[in-house]
Protein backbone atom coordinates (compact mmCIF):
# COMPACT_ATOMS: atom_id res chain seq x y z
CA UNK A 1 0.00 0.00 0.00
CA UNK A 2 1.63 3.05 -0.89
CA UNK A 3 2.55 5.72 1.59
CA UNK A 4 2.09 8.52 -0.03
CA UNK A 5 0.15 11.39 1.72
CA UNK A 6 0.86 14.48 -1.07
CA UNK A 7 0.55 13.62 -4.82
CA UNK A 8 1.39 17.01 -7.46
CA UNK A 9 1.38 16.53 -11.04
CA UNK A 10 2.07 19.18 -13.98
CA UNK A 11 0.76 21.70 -11.49
CA UNK A 12 0.72 25.30 -12.27
CA UNK A 13 -0.21 28.84 -11.27
CA UNK A 14 -0.95 32.03 -13.22
CA UNK A 15 -1.66 35.26 -11.85
CA UNK A 16 -3.14 38.76 -15.25
CA UNK A 17 -1.16 41.33 -13.58
CA UNK A 18 -3.64 44.53 -13.86
CA UNK A 19 -5.19 48.14 -11.67
CA UNK A 20 -6.36 47.01 -8.53
CA UNK A 21 -9.19 49.20 -7.50
CA UNK A 22 -8.45 52.32 -5.09
CA UNK A 23 -11.45 51.24 -3.14
CA UNK A 24 -13.81 54.30 -4.30
CA UNK A 25 -14.99 55.80 -7.78
CA UNK A 26 -14.02 59.32 -7.49
CA UNK A 27 -10.30 57.96 -6.93
CA UNK A 28 -10.39 54.91 -9.57
CA UNK A 29 -11.86 57.77 -11.76
CA UNK A 30 -8.69 60.22 -11.23
CA UNK A 31 -6.09 56.89 -11.72
CA UNK A 32 -8.44 56.84 -15.04
CA UNK A 33 -7.92 60.01 -16.28
CA UNK A 34 -4.14 60.43 -15.33
CA UNK A 35 -3.96 57.71 -17.65
CA UNK A 36 -5.98 58.85 -20.42
CA UNK A 37 -3.56 62.21 -20.31
CA UNK A 38 0.13 60.18 -19.68
CA UNK A 39 0.50 61.29 -16.10
CA UNK A 40 1.55 59.49 -13.36
CA UNK A 41 -1.00 57.69 -11.14
CA UNK A 42 -1.98 60.70 -8.58
CA UNK A 43 -2.98 57.53 -5.84
CA UNK A 44 0.93 56.16 -5.82
CA UNK A 45 2.65 56.67 -2.47
CA UNK A 46 5.69 59.02 -2.58
CA UNK A 47 8.63 56.57 -3.71
CA UNK A 48 5.78 53.75 -5.30
CA UNK A 49 6.38 52.67 -8.60
CA UNK A 50 3.99 52.46 -11.05
CA UNK A 51 3.18 48.99 -12.68
CA UNK A 52 0.16 49.97 -14.66
CA UNK A 53 1.65 49.77 -18.17
CA UNK A 54 1.97 45.82 -17.29
CA UNK A 55 -2.05 45.49 -17.45
CA UNK A 56 -3.18 42.14 -18.66
CA UNK A 57 0.68 40.46 -18.45
CA UNK A 58 0.34 36.92 -17.34
CA UNK A 59 2.91 35.67 -14.12
CA UNK A 60 3.25 31.71 -14.06
CA UNK A 61 4.18 31.79 -9.90
CA UNK A 62 4.28 27.97 -10.74
CA UNK A 63 4.81 26.13 -13.61
CA UNK A 64 4.78 22.56 -14.45
CA UNK A 65 5.88 21.16 -10.43
CA UNK A 66 5.80 17.51 -9.42
CA UNK A 67 6.21 16.28 -6.34
CA UNK A 68 5.58 13.51 -4.02
CA UNK A 69 6.00 13.21 -0.24
CA UNK A 70 5.43 10.32 1.67
CA UNK A 71 4.13 9.62 5.27
CA UNK A 72 6.24 11.29 8.31
CA UNK A 73 8.42 12.60 5.38
CA UNK A 74 9.71 16.53 6.58
CA UNK A 75 10.08 18.38 3.62
CA UNK A 76 11.96 21.83 3.13
CA UNK A 77 11.15 23.98 0.48
CA UNK A 78 13.70 26.95 -0.07
CA UNK A 79 14.16 29.48 -2.56
CA UNK A 80 14.50 33.26 -3.12
CA UNK A 81 11.07 35.39 -2.92
CA UNK A 82 8.81 35.31 -5.84
CA UNK A 83 10.25 31.37 -6.42
CA UNK A 84 6.65 30.21 -5.70
CA UNK A 85 6.95 28.46 -2.28
CA UNK A 86 3.94 30.15 -0.56
CA UNK A 87 1.72 29.37 -3.83
CA UNK A 88 2.51 26.09 -3.33
CA UNK A 89 1.37 26.02 -0.05
CA UNK A 90 -1.74 27.73 -0.34
CA UNK A 91 -2.30 25.20 -3.23
CA UNK A 92 -2.41 22.57 -0.94
CA UNK A 93 -4.15 24.04 1.50
CA UNK A 94 -6.89 25.48 -0.89
CA UNK A 95 -6.34 28.90 0.18
CA UNK A 96 -5.82 29.07 -3.87
CA UNK A 97 -7.23 26.79 -7.07
CA UNK A 98 -4.53 25.73 -9.68
CA UNK A 99 -5.03 27.19 -12.91
CA UNK A 100 -3.79 23.78 -14.26
CA UNK A 101 -2.36 20.50 -12.82
CA UNK A 102 -3.61 17.69 -9.94
CA UNK A 103 -2.98 17.82 -6.35
CA UNK A 104 -4.31 14.99 -4.00
CA UNK A 105 -3.50 15.33 -0.62
CA UNK A 106 -4.52 12.15 2.32
CA UNK A 107 -5.84 13.57 5.34
CA UNK A 108 -6.33 16.65 7.74
CA UNK A 109 -4.87 19.42 6.42
CA UNK A 110 -3.62 22.44 9.58
CA UNK A 111 -1.86 24.86 7.91
CA UNK A 112 0.61 28.39 8.85
CA UNK A 113 0.81 30.27 6.04
CA UNK A 114 1.21 33.81 7.18
CA UNK A 115 0.44 36.55 10.46
CA UNK A 116 -3.51 36.10 10.54
CA UNK A 117 -4.08 33.15 8.92
CA UNK A 118 -7.19 31.29 9.64
CA UNK A 119 -8.25 33.32 12.92
CA UNK A 120 -11.32 35.57 13.37
CA UNK A 121 -9.66 38.85 14.66
CA UNK A 122 -12.87 39.70 16.89
CA UNK A 123 -12.88 36.32 18.97
CA UNK A 124 -10.76 35.30 21.87
CA UNK A 125 -8.10 32.77 21.69
CA UNK A 126 -9.93 30.31 23.17
CA UNK A 127 -13.08 30.71 20.73
CA UNK A 128 -10.54 30.74 17.95
CA UNK A 129 -9.19 27.57 19.22
CA UNK A 130 -12.44 25.83 18.91
CA UNK A 131 -13.15 27.74 15.55
CA UNK A 132 -9.65 25.92 14.32
CA UNK A 133 -10.91 22.68 15.30
CA UNK A 134 -13.83 22.36 14.27
CA UNK A 135 -12.81 23.52 10.50
CA UNK A 136 -10.40 21.05 11.15
CA UNK A 137 -13.63 18.47 11.20
CA UNK A 138 -12.89 17.99 14.99
CA UNK A 139 -15.36 17.38 17.90
CA UNK A 140 -15.85 19.64 20.86
CA UNK A 141 -14.77 17.03 23.10
CA UNK A 142 -11.95 16.13 20.93
CA UNK A 143 -10.82 19.80 21.14
CA UNK A 144 -11.36 20.53 24.86
CA UNK A 145 -8.94 17.86 25.84
CA UNK A 146 -6.13 19.11 23.69
CA UNK A 147 -7.27 22.73 25.07
CA UNK A 148 -4.79 23.17 27.97
CA UNK A 149 -1.74 21.76 26.17
CA UNK A 150 -2.12 24.07 23.18
CA UNK A 151 -2.61 27.21 25.55
CA UNK A 152 0.62 26.41 27.87
CA UNK A 153 3.00 25.48 24.57
CA UNK A 154 1.46 28.96 23.44
CA UNK A 155 2.36 30.61 26.59
CA UNK A 156 -0.86 32.73 26.02
CA UNK A 157 -2.76 32.03 29.43
CA UNK A 158 -3.49 35.42 30.75
CA UNK A 159 -4.86 36.17 27.67
CA UNK A 160 -6.78 33.80 26.39
CA UNK A 161 -10.08 35.24 26.99
CA UNK A 162 -8.82 38.52 24.70
CA UNK A 163 -9.53 39.42 21.18
CA UNK A 164 -6.66 37.60 19.14
CA UNK A 165 -6.82 41.43 17.56
CA UNK A 166 -5.03 42.89 20.84
CA UNK A 167 -2.38 40.17 20.34
CA UNK A 168 1.14 41.23 19.93
CA UNK A 169 2.22 39.26 16.19
CA UNK A 170 4.78 37.10 18.40
CA UNK A 171 1.71 35.71 20.54
CA UNK A 172 -0.73 35.43 17.49
CA UNK A 173 1.90 33.33 15.97
CA UNK A 174 2.67 31.15 18.89
CA UNK A 175 -0.83 31.10 19.55
CA UNK A 176 -1.09 29.89 15.82
CA UNK A 177 1.20 26.93 15.75
CA UNK A 178 -0.11 25.34 18.65
CA UNK A 179 -3.19 25.47 17.41
CA UNK A 180 -2.13 23.69 13.97
CA UNK A 181 0.49 21.79 15.73
CA UNK A 182 -1.47 20.14 18.48
CA UNK A 183 -5.01 19.41 16.18
CA UNK A 184 -3.44 15.92 15.15
CA UNK A 185 -3.20 16.89 11.51
CA UNK A 186 -1.75 14.68 9.00
CA UNK A 187 0.01 16.88 7.48
CA UNK A 188 1.55 20.22 9.04
CA UNK A 189 2.11 23.07 6.73
CA UNK A 190 4.11 26.28 7.71
CA UNK A 191 5.48 29.14 6.17
CA UNK A 192 7.79 31.70 6.84
CA UNK A 193 5.82 33.03 10.02
CA UNK A 194 7.98 31.49 12.27
CA UNK A 195 10.65 34.12 12.04
CA UNK A 196 8.10 36.74 13.95
CA UNK A 197 8.50 34.30 17.08
CA UNK A 198 11.65 34.70 19.72
CA UNK A 199 14.80 32.57 19.69
CA UNK A 200 13.06 30.47 22.16
CA UNK A 201 9.91 29.58 20.99
CA UNK A 202 11.28 28.69 17.55
CA UNK A 203 13.70 26.20 18.82
CA UNK A 204 10.79 24.84 20.77
CA UNK A 205 8.06 25.00 17.43
CA UNK A 206 10.69 23.32 15.94
CA UNK A 207 11.20 20.49 18.41
CA UNK A 208 7.24 20.35 17.99
CA UNK A 209 7.54 19.73 14.05
CA UNK A 210 9.78 17.18 14.57
CA UNK A 211 7.66 15.21 17.50
CA UNK A 212 5.00 15.54 14.65
CA UNK A 213 7.36 14.27 12.25
CA UNK A 214 7.97 11.25 14.43
CA UNK A 215 4.49 9.97 15.05
CA UNK A 216 4.39 9.59 11.55
CA UNK A 217 2.54 12.52 10.21
CA UNK A 218 3.79 15.29 7.14
CA UNK A 219 5.73 18.44 7.30
CA UNK A 220 6.38 21.00 4.81
CA UNK A 221 8.54 23.92 6.12
CA UNK A 222 8.87 26.40 3.83
CA UNK A 223 11.49 28.81 5.45
CA UNK A 224 14.99 31.49 4.53
CA UNK A 225 16.57 30.27 7.80
CA UNK A 226 18.96 27.78 6.41
CA UNK A 227 19.70 26.00 9.86
CA UNK A 228 16.55 25.48 10.70
CA UNK A 229 15.92 23.74 7.16
CA UNK A 230 19.12 21.31 7.86
CA UNK A 231 18.17 20.68 11.76
CA UNK A 232 14.24 19.57 10.95
CA UNK A 233 14.36 18.56 7.05
CA UNK A 234 15.02 15.21 6.00
CA UNK A 235 14.80 16.24 2.34
CA UNK A 236 14.40 19.29 0.33
CA UNK A 237 13.45 21.21 -2.69
CA UNK A 238 14.75 23.94 -4.25
CA UNK A 239 12.21 26.44 -6.33
CA UNK A 240 13.59 29.05 -8.72
CA UNK A 241 10.96 30.99 -10.89
CA UNK A 242 8.11 28.87 -10.08
CA UNK A 243 9.65 25.36 -11.37
CA UNK A 244 11.23 22.88 -8.86
CA UNK A 245 15.10 23.33 -9.94
CA UNK A 246 16.31 20.44 -7.55
CA UNK A 247 14.81 17.69 -5.57
CA UNK A 248 16.88 15.87 -2.96
CA UNK A 249 17.72 14.07 0.44
CA UNK A 250 20.85 15.61 0.73
CA UNK A 251 19.71 18.96 2.81
CA UNK A 252 23.19 20.25 3.39
CA UNK A 253 24.08 19.67 0.10
CA UNK A 254 21.27 21.74 -1.63
CA UNK A 255 21.33 24.30 1.29
CA UNK A 256 25.16 24.84 0.40
CA UNK A 257 24.79 25.25 -3.63
CA UNK A 258 21.68 27.69 -2.78
CA UNK A 259 23.40 29.99 -0.64
CA UNK A 260 26.54 30.15 -2.85
CA UNK A 261 24.57 31.02 -5.58
CA UNK A 262 24.04 29.88 -9.23
CA UNK A 263 27.58 30.28 -11.11
CA UNK A 264 26.20 28.93 -14.97
CA UNK A 265 25.00 31.91 -15.49
CA UNK A 266 27.34 35.03 -14.27
CA UNK A 267 30.44 34.92 -12.31
CA UNK A 268 30.04 34.59 -8.52
CA UNK A 269 32.01 36.89 -7.91
CA UNK A 270 30.06 39.76 -9.79
CA UNK A 271 26.50 40.58 -9.56
CA UNK A 272 24.34 43.53 -12.19
CA UNK A 273 21.38 44.94 -12.25
CA UNK A 274 18.64 42.21 -12.84
CA UNK A 275 15.41 42.38 -10.86
CA UNK A 276 12.91 45.33 -11.42
CA UNK A 277 11.92 44.60 -7.76
CA UNK A 278 15.37 46.61 -7.17
CA UNK A 279 13.84 49.58 -8.34
CA UNK A 280 13.18 52.73 -6.31
CA UNK A 281 13.72 56.34 -6.19
CA UNK A 282 16.41 56.74 -3.43
CA UNK A 283 19.21 53.86 -4.44
CA UNK A 284 18.82 51.21 -7.14
CA UNK A 285 21.56 49.09 -7.51
CA UNK A 286 23.31 48.66 -10.70
CA UNK A 287 26.50 46.52 -9.94
CA UNK A 288 28.11 44.79 -6.64
CA UNK A 289 32.08 43.00 -7.73
CA UNK A 290 35.16 41.88 -6.10
CA UNK A 291 38.02 44.15 -7.17
CA UNK A 292 41.32 45.77 -7.02
CA UNK A 293 42.25 49.10 -5.76
CA UNK A 294 42.14 50.17 -9.57
CA UNK A 295 38.37 48.72 -9.75
CA UNK A 296 39.73 45.73 -12.32
CA UNK A 297 37.44 42.25 -11.36
CA UNK A 298 39.79 39.74 -9.46
CA UNK A 299 39.24 36.53 -10.40
CA UNK A 300 38.19 33.42 -7.89
CA UNK A 301 39.68 32.19 -5.55
CA UNK A 302 41.51 34.85 -3.19
CA UNK A 303 44.37 34.59 -1.37
CA UNK A 304 43.64 35.38 2.91
CA UNK A 305 46.78 36.99 3.31
CA UNK A 306 45.84 39.61 -0.02
CA UNK A 307 46.10 42.94 0.84
CA UNK A 308 44.17 44.69 -2.19
CA UNK A 309 40.21 43.15 -1.95
CA UNK A 310 38.03 45.53 -2.19
CA UNK A 311 33.99 45.25 -2.50
CA UNK A 312 32.93 47.94 -5.54
CA UNK A 313 28.89 48.36 -5.17
CA UNK A 314 27.50 50.95 -7.57
CA UNK A 315 23.81 52.45 -8.17
CA UNK A 316 21.88 55.36 -8.83
CA UNK A 317 19.67 58.07 -6.70
CA UNK A 318 16.83 60.02 -8.01
CA UNK A 319 15.93 61.04 -4.66
CA UNK A 320 18.18 62.07 -1.92
CA UNK A 321 17.81 61.39 1.64
CA UNK A 322 19.96 61.72 4.53
CA UNK A 323 18.89 59.12 6.16
CA UNK A 324 20.14 56.55 3.44
CA UNK A 325 22.39 53.78 3.97
CA UNK A 326 24.49 51.45 1.57
CA UNK A 327 26.31 48.65 3.15
CA UNK A 328 26.86 44.58 2.52
CA UNK A 329 26.54 41.88 4.98
CA UNK A 330 28.87 38.64 4.78
CA UNK A 331 27.50 35.35 5.61
CA UNK A 332 29.37 31.89 5.64
CA UNK A 333 28.23 29.23 3.53
CA UNK A 334 25.92 27.51 5.99
CA UNK A 335 23.94 31.10 5.96
CA UNK A 336 25.40 32.45 9.33
CA UNK A 337 25.69 36.22 9.48
CA UNK A 338 29.77 37.17 10.48
CA UNK A 339 28.98 41.46 9.87
CA UNK A 340 27.55 43.90 8.13
CA UNK A 341 29.17 47.15 7.07
CA UNK A 342 27.50 50.56 6.15
CA UNK A 343 29.08 53.91 4.36
CA UNK A 344 27.69 55.83 7.90
CA UNK A 345 30.31 53.41 10.17
CA UNK A 346 32.81 55.64 10.29
CA UNK A 347 32.73 58.83 11.73
CA UNK A 348 30.57 61.71 10.02
CA UNK A 349 33.22 63.54 8.60
CA UNK A 350 34.35 60.62 6.60
CA UNK A 351 30.76 59.69 5.13
CA UNK A 352 31.24 58.88 1.32
CA UNK A 353 29.79 61.72 -0.72
CA UNK A 354 26.00 60.28 -2.21
CA UNK A 355 24.71 62.48 -5.01
CA UNK A 356 21.61 62.39 -7.22
CA UNK A 357 23.22 60.28 -10.79
CA UNK A 358 25.51 57.44 -10.88
CA UNK A 359 27.32 56.60 -7.17
CA UNK A 360 30.27 53.78 -6.96
CA UNK A 361 31.33 52.98 -3.21
CA UNK A 362 34.22 50.63 -2.79
CA UNK A 363 35.65 49.69 1.06
CA UNK A 364 38.63 46.88 1.49
CA UNK A 365 38.30 43.64 2.61
CA UNK A 366 41.35 43.68 5.46
CA UNK A 367 43.54 40.91 5.10
CA UNK A 368 43.93 37.75 7.51
CA UNK A 369 40.15 37.81 8.13
CA UNK A 370 38.47 35.19 7.20
CA UNK A 371 39.11 31.51 6.84
CA UNK A 372 39.30 29.09 3.58
CA UNK A 373 35.73 28.92 2.60
CA UNK A 374 32.76 30.01 0.52
CA UNK A 375 31.25 33.50 1.85
CA UNK A 376 28.16 35.36 -0.04
CA UNK A 377 28.23 38.99 0.31
CA UNK A 378 24.60 40.61 0.18
CA UNK A 379 24.45 44.08 -1.18
CA UNK A 380 22.51 46.10 1.55
CA UNK A 381 19.96 49.47 1.11
CA UNK A 382 17.55 51.16 3.34
CA UNK A 383 15.96 54.17 4.96
CA UNK A 384 17.71 54.19 8.51
CA UNK A 385 15.20 53.09 11.14
CA UNK A 386 12.61 53.89 8.57
CA UNK A 387 12.12 50.59 5.44
CA UNK A 388 14.46 48.25 3.55
CA UNK A 389 14.92 49.35 0.18
CA UNK A 390 15.68 45.71 -0.30
CA UNK A 391 15.23 43.35 2.47
CA UNK A 392 18.27 41.11 3.84
CA UNK A 393 18.12 36.98 3.47
CA UNK A 394 15.39 37.81 0.47
CA UNK A 395 15.88 39.13 -2.87
CA UNK A 396 19.30 41.22 -2.28
CA UNK A 397 21.88 41.29 -4.95
CA UNK A 398 24.55 39.20 -3.73
CA UNK A 399 27.89 37.28 -4.79
CA UNK A 400 30.19 34.72 -3.65
CA UNK A 401 33.82 35.03 -2.40
CA UNK A 402 36.15 31.58 -2.78
CA UNK A 403 39.11 32.30 -0.25
CA UNK A 404 42.11 29.99 -0.70
CA UNK A 405 45.08 29.93 0.81
CA UNK A 406 47.31 32.69 2.58
CA UNK A 407 46.11 31.48 5.43
CA UNK A 408 49.61 31.71 7.77
CA UNK A 409 52.88 31.91 7.35
CA UNK A 410 54.31 29.54 9.54
CA UNK A 411 55.60 26.22 8.47
CA UNK A 412 53.58 24.65 11.76
CA UNK A 413 50.32 25.09 10.31
CA UNK A 414 49.46 25.82 6.49
CA UNK A 415 46.13 23.98 6.32
CA UNK A 416 42.64 25.48 7.08
CA UNK A 417 41.94 25.59 10.43
CA UNK A 418 38.76 25.52 12.76
CA UNK A 419 36.05 28.79 12.29
CA UNK A 420 35.00 31.23 10.00
CA UNK A 421 38.03 33.65 10.62
CA UNK A 422 41.57 33.18 10.33
CA UNK A 423 43.16 36.43 11.90
CA UNK A 424 46.81 36.97 12.33
CA UNK A 425 46.94 37.78 16.22
CA UNK A 426 50.74 39.07 17.87
CA UNK A 427 51.75 36.82 20.52
CA UNK A 428 54.29 38.50 22.95
CA UNK A 429 56.13 36.96 25.81
CA UNK A 430 55.98 39.05 29.11
CA UNK A 431 58.80 39.08 31.08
Amino acid sequence: MSNTVISVENLSKAYRLGQIGTGTLSNDLKVWWARQRGLPNPMLKIGQIDHGNRDGEILWALKDVNLTVEQGEVLGIIGRNGAGKSTLLKILSRVTAPTSGCVKVKGRIASLLEVGTGFHPELTGKENIYLNGAILGMSKEEVRRKFDEIVAFAEVEKFINTPVKRFSSGMYVRLAFAVAAHLDPEVLLVDEVLAVGDAEFQKKSLGKMGDIAGQGRTVLFVSHNMNSIERLCKSIILLKSGKVIVASDDVSEVVKSYLVGDRSDQQASFWAFDHENYDNPWFTPQKIFICDSNGEIKDPPINNDDPDVWLQLEGTIQQPDPSLTIGCAVYSENGEPLFWSYQTDQPEEKWPKLKIGKNILRCNLPPHLLNEGTYRVEFLGSLHFRQWLFKPGKINPSIVIDIRGGLSSSPLWTAKRPGLLAPIIEWHAIP
